[in-house]
């Protein structure tokens, strides 16, 4: 493979030099391109390991890339890490930062804490920019759970945010959660919409999917350059779908998820996808979290 057809193989998702050809078939060289593996170290966040360790056992796993959370790294900083450390330590591991799981409430009606909220959107956007990570999460955080939303608001909202993402080099990834006021598909489609922008980009989750009655087929509507990250989780068909919790999560392919329909879907959207591994399992928190990253793994593959 030339520059050229490595440019061209690679630009399809703006900050994925990750996806590169790596079989010599052609059918090959299409299936790798489609899908990377990612951990969510929300996966392991229970034996509070710090994100060098999160880093080290995702690389030792077999994984492509990772996505943190800022909180973590707030605290790595907060305790002598530095930023240029932590790039070197991506840059040794190979293991691309592809995204960023943030909580800055951009979205809530009140003035003055939106302001606020997007101060600390562009507070963190810099730090991901210094990271080499061209994503972070962009969920309701800050939505009281009585607030009436206006998704033409949010729309207006998110364009706002979209372009703050154009002055960082850092995209938002409009997250829905299923037990929120922002939960459902649709919302984020409209919100989307009303932003207007084609930078526009949804984050989903299978157990958002289910958790907030989305349902699946939803999926087919969906444009594929808007979706470049997908949360892969399960459900158990055991506890009712509006008391089921973020730690009832389960391995993809252990629960009920129509696994087979939705990954499907993503195959025949545009454009690779990167599947990120995202549980709060708390039995797999009191394992080795090695090998609740293996096997994570094994179950998405």
């Amino acid at each position: 493979m030339n520059r050229r057809q490595a440019i061209q193989t690679t630009s399809a998702t703006a900050g994925l030099v990750f996806f590169g050809s790596q079989g010599s078939a052609k059918e090959k060289k299409k299936t790798d391109n489609k899908f990377k593996f990612s951990l969510n170290t929300a996966t392991i966040m229970g034996q509070k390991l710090g994100v060098e360790k999160y880093i080290d056992i995702a690389a030792r796993a077999g994984y492509d890339c990772i996505e943190l959370w800022v909180p973590d790294l707030k605290a790595y900083l907060n305790n002598g890490g530095s930023l240029t450390a932590l790039k070197k330590l991506l840059r040794d591991s190979k293991l691309p930062m592809v995204n960023a799981i943030g909580f800055a409430p951009w979205m809530i009606d009140d003035d003055e804490q939106r302001k606020a909220g997007f101060k600390q959107m562009r507070e963190e956007m810099e730090m991901m920019a210094a990271l080499d990570c061209p994503r972070i999460a962009a969920p309701s955080a800050g939505v009281s759970a009585t607030t009436q939303l206006d998704m033409f608001k949010v729309g207006e909202r998110f364009k706002d945010l979209i372009a703050l993402g154009r002055e960082t080099g850092v995209t938002p990834q409009l997250e829905f959660w299923g037990a929120s006021r922002f939960f459902h598909i649709g919302q984020a489609l409209m919100a989307a919409a009303v932003a207007n922008d084609p930078g526009a980009r949804i984050l989903a989750d299978v157990y958002h999917l289910f958790r907030g009655n989305s349902g699946f087929d939803g999926l087919k509507m969906i444009d594929g350059g808007m979706i470049e990250i997908f949360h892969m989780n399960d459900y158990p068909n055991t506890i009712p779908r509006e008391k089921q919790e973020d730690k009832d999560r389960i391995y993809p392919g252990d629960g009920a998820a129509p696994m087979k329909q939705i990954i499907a879907d993503l195959k025949n959207m545009r454009g690779p996808k990167i599947l990120s591994l995202e549980l709060f399992n708390r039995e797999y928190w009191n394992q080795d979290p090695l090998q609740v990253a293996k096997t994570g793994l094994e179950k998405m593959r």
